[in-house]
């Protein structure tokens, strides 16, 4: 478990951050002001953005097409299930995740990348075929959305129309999140693990935490 200690000022500095900004918004969010720490969300998610690709160990323009690549095709997904109820089910975006293009808000597009990312990262640790690294970091995506879909509507974020996640959800994630995972497997040549492993492990605890707390 060594590569869960940061190695470099910035490594520590970023893991720092996310792990205060994650359990401040854990405590407030469960018994403080809720909608005060709620208003942060789009905040807390453009910070983890960054810090991931601060801690990146190479940007180069392959990398940043690829990331915006995995960007473009999470909001197209996401456009079509919102507008037409394909590859996820049918379910709209509520107001606290910001600004939104076509129904849909732009950092749910900058949360593909993160997901992308941080599950690829350990998934290609683990597993150092590419193709079961694939596999396994689509599931790993699909068990952090597990997570997160109960606690969506009460935090603001999205519900479905029938207020009951479908099998559709989870199968589209599956397929898309195979189509984003094989653009970082192959796209992405170093891929960076401490940061991200830390990003991985603090959004399950978050949301996991909720689930037990307000769901």
């Amino acid at each position: 478990m060594n590569f869960l200690i940061p190695s470099n000022t910035t490594s520590k500095i970023s893991v720092f951050i996310i792990w205060l900004f994650h359990l401040c918004g854990m405590v407030g969010i469960s018994y403080g002001n809720k909608d005060f720490f709620l208003a942060f969300t789009p905040i807390n998610l453009f910070i983890s953005f960054v810090l991931l690709f601060v801690n990146q160990k190479q940007l180069e323009s392959k990398e940043l097409k690829s990331a915006f690549l995995i960007f473009f095709i999470g909001m197209v997904s996401e456009i079509l299930g919102v507008n037409y109820g394909l590859i996820f089910g049918d379910y709209v975006y509520l107001d606290n995740l910001g600004v939104k293009i076509l129904g849909v808000p732009v950092l749910i597009g900058v949360n593909w990348i993160i997901l992308t990312f941080i599950t690829g990262s350990l998934s290609s640790f683990i597993f150092k075929n590419k193709y079961v690294s694939i596999l396994m970091g689509a599931i790993l995506m699909i068990g952090l959305d597990l997570l997160i879909e109960p606690v969506a509507p009460l935090l603001g974020f999205w519900i479905f129309d029938l207020q009951k996640v479908p099998l559709q959800n989870y199968l589209g994630w599956f397929v898309i999140g195979m189509i984003t995972q094989a653009l970082f497997q192959f796209k992405i040549a170093e891929k960076e693990l401490t940061f991200s492993t830390h990003l991985l492990i603090i959004n399950a605890i978050f949301f996991a935490f909720l689930n037990y707390q307000i769901v």
